[in-house]
């Protein structure tokens, strides 16, 4: 098979997956290339060659970071289950008024990084709270929580939160979440 062929059909099975942002790993395991050193290679020329675009270590896409949705952007550069939430979730519906510089995601380990002019902060949530899917909604291309679920996850968090506007927070469904996710 030629090289031109070899691309092409690599960039094929990449469009037939209907993603835009791939790790190193899923890279590998999609092109079916093993060796690290010929993977390694391969990227370098694509993104010299500008058919694909590296965003932050280990990450790339098929598109210029400009043109990537910010909020799947941070979940894949997250790269372990994770959902958006906290203050992101909070201001989106009006519970605080305070504008917040950054993304906010609940994922399993604390992170904080920036891919271009984009910042990002992901905070911790134990286990066997964080993959209680109660208030989490699966049906996009990133995991979403509810206002009531980001609410008890600060909460969780910082039982002396401060919110602007308390007064568009489901009571009812707050109870619940802390309930069925925190025991509360």
């Amino acid at each position: 098979m030629k090289i031109s062929n070899i691309k092409q059909n690599r960039f094929l099975l990449l469009a037939n997956l209907g993603e835009s942002i791939f790790h190193v790993g899923d890279l590998s395991r999609i092109w079916n290339i093993k060796n690290r050193q010929n993977l390694s290679t391969t990227l370098n020329r694509y993104v010299n060659s500008g058919l694909m675009y590296r965003l932050y270590r280990g990450l790339y896409a098929l598109k210029k970071v400009e043109n990537l949705d910010p909020l799947l952007l941070g979940a894949k550069a997250i790269n372990s289950y994770c959902y958006l939430g906290g203050e992101t979730i909070l201001l989106k519906h009006g519970a605080i008024f305070q504008q917040v510089n950054y993304f906010t995601f609940v994922g399993q380990r604390t992170k904080r990084f920036e891919i271009v002019s984009y910042k990002y902060y992901c905070r911790q949530l134990k286990d066997k709270f964080l993959f209680n899917d109660t208030g989490i909604d699966k049906t996009g291309k990133f995991n979403e929580a509810s206002l009531e679920r980001a609410v008890a996850d600060i909460l969780y968090v910082n039982p002396h939160y401060h919110f602007d506007n308390p007064k568009i927070i489901n009571q009812v469904k707050l109870k619940n979440i802390l309930q069925t996710v925190y025991n509360k």
